[in-house]
């Protein structure tokens, strides 16, 4: 059998993806949504970040795209985040807040890396702000 078949692939990022959340959530992100989906695509989290009230005056909402990989040998996984899915997030983005009242809130996309290798602690890298 193919040891790289979409079951697999599925459940990698499922655990990235569950990881990628608990981080977050350490961290005092409230998670809104998990693989919110409309006719825009589809984004792996949604959340919200109330510690930038002080900071600009507005909590903001985050929309985070995980990207989980058992090696970084070739390239880190957020090099995944392309021209060409920022776009898409940014559509998808846009999509949400005309469905709500968002309008006190500010916008910001995160990406969190999550490199899961045999036998070794999960090694998480959240880069804020990243587009």
């Amino acid at each position: 059998m193919w040891p790289f078949g979409p079951k697999r692939e599925k459940s990698l990022g499922a655990r990235g993806e569950t990881l990628a959340r608990r981080y977050l959530g350490r961290r005092g992100l409230k998670i809104l949504a998990r693989n919110y989906r409309c006719p825009r695509g589809e984004i792996d989290l949604i959340a919200l970040d109330r510690s930038t009230r002080k900071k600009i005056g507005a909590e903001t909402l985050v929309f985070v795209e995980v990207k989980t990989r058992t090696s970084d040998k070739y390239t880190d996984p957020e090099s995944a985040v392309d021209t060409d899915k920022r776009r898409r997030i940014g559509r998808i983005a846009e999509y949400y807040l005309a469905s709500r009242k968002t309008g006190e809130y500010h916008v910001r996309f995160d990406i969190v890396s999550v490199l899961v290798r045999d036998d070794e602690k999960p090694q998480i890298r959240h880069m804020l702000d990243a587009f």
